[in-house]
């Protein structure tokens, strides 16, 4: 019986959860930022990871409450613990943009959240970390090139316009200015100038 009382105390908890944060997102629609953030709030702190990176979106975007970096990052770093992608992403790129200078932990922390982030299919991660791994201080263009083309998949075109420049240089791949050009000529359709520019050139 304890077992049982246990089982629907935690079904109750979630179910509410859910349904504040479902709350949140409506009221965010209408509008009504102030409502939208306590509920998104009370469902974080039952440990709801969907409401924790939305009250870090709202502290990041200061809506419902005042702008607060450090506030979205603690946020973001608890759903990232519970495996949320897009706050896994947005907390690496915290800890490398806001934090850069402390330490070599820190960054591997980061580059571990991203990592997650984009076998999880976040676009934006793949394509943060294959710019990453292109312009880092010890360059590992192969893992980069890797990411940039997951991220070209998901229809970046920024991305798609990386790989071609690796494929006109030859960084992580053989020099193929045809296939240069093919992901150029994919970039630029998409929207990306600077492909259209390279193209010209």
């Amino acid at each position: 019986l304890e077992e049982a009382a246990f089982q629907l105390q935690q079904i109750f908890r979630i179910d509410i959860s859910i349904a504040l944060n479902i709350l949140g997102i409506e009221s965010m629609r209408a509008g009504h930022y102030g409502i939208a953030y306590t509920c998104f709030k009370l469902a974080a702190d039952r440990g709801y990871s969907k409401a924790q990176f939305n009250v870090g979106l709202c502290y990041e975007h200061g809506r419902g409450t005042e702008k607060d970096l450090e506030k979205a990052a603690f946020y973001y770093c608890q759903a990232a613990s519970s495996c949320h992608p897009m706050a896994q992403y947005r907390y690496g790129r915290y800890l490398l943009c806001h934090r850069p200078g402390d330490g070599w932990d820190r960054h591997q922390r980061a580059v571990t959240f991203l990592e997650q982030a984009a076998m999880a299919g976040i676009t934006e991660a793949q394509a943060y970390l294959g710019v990453l791994y292109m312009r880092g201080l010890h360059p590992k263009e192969k893992r980069g090139l890797k990411y940039l083309l997951l991220a070209a998949k998901n229809g970046d075109a920024q991305s798609r316009y990386h790989v071609g420049v690796c494929y006109e240089q030859g960084l992580g791949v053989q020099q193929n200015l045809a296939e240069a050009k093919r992901h150029y000529r994919e970039s630029a359709a998409a929207g990306s100038r600077s492909a259209r520019e390279r193209l010209r050139v």
